[in-house]
């Protein structure tokens, strides 16, 4: 399966430790394409359903539900965790996205 970025795929994230976001749930691909392409782990950001509006989480639309892409536990993870693609994110939503990772993690 070709990966890329802000893509949304289903992922296995078990097993975790501690406060890590566990279980399978949809996940947006935050690597760029050139790692998504050569490398055989991506930059991963879950999402949720249940969560509370944080400054590091960015509201989304997915699959007729409202949910949250936790901005605030990205990870590597092996492509082997991938099950299957489920979408991608619209133009607004990766601007969000964008925004929140300049303000949490650049400046």
């Amino acid at each position: 399966m070709e990966i890329s970025q802000y893509q949304i795929v289903l992922v296995n994230l078990d097993p975790t430790i501690g406060s890590e976001i566990k279980k399978t749930r949809p996940c947006v691909v935050i690597s760029p394409d050139e790692m998504n392409k050569y490398l055989m782990t991506i930059v991963i950001a879950p999402m949720t359903t249940s969560s509370k509006k944080y400054p590091t989480r960015v509201e989304v639309k997915h699959e007729n539900k409202i949910g949250w892409i936790i901005l605030d536990q990205i990870r590597t993870i092996d492509k082997q965790r991938i099950i299957k693609d489920l979408g991608r994110l619209s133009k607004p939503e990766i601007k969000a996205v964008k925004e929140i990772i300049r303000e949490t993690y650049v400046d």
